[in-house]
């Protein structure tokens, strides 16, 4: 009889225990859910964002904004052969 009544209190623990496992495993789910769908949110803006950053830097934007307001580029340095050093043209020379 009390090997009857250890095995019913023990199934019954165990039963609670498992309900209580499973809920616990269901809240994960419902919670992992909502944090995907707040990942999906943050990209989406991110993603916005890019694509404005993309059409405001676009060398066309660029070119547009300078000629309006007027801005005088000016390059930080030269490109191409007068910006060489004489050791450089003297090798230049020898290459040839």
């Amino acid at each position: 009889m009390i090997k009857l009544l250890i095995c019913l209190f023990s199934a019954a623990a165990l039963g609670v225990f498992m309900l209580e496992l499973r809920h616990e495993h269901l809240e994960l789910g419902y919670d992992t859910a909502a944090l995907h769908e707040q990942i999906k949110n943050q990209q989406g803006k991110l993603w916005n964002q890019q694509l404005q950053i993309a059409m405001f830097t676009a060398p066309n934007n660029i070119e547009k904004t300078v000629q309006v307001d007027r801005i005088d580029m000016v390059p930080a340095f030269s490109v191409g052969p007068q910006n060489q050093t004489s050791k450089d043209k003297q090798h230049d020379a020898d290459a040839e």
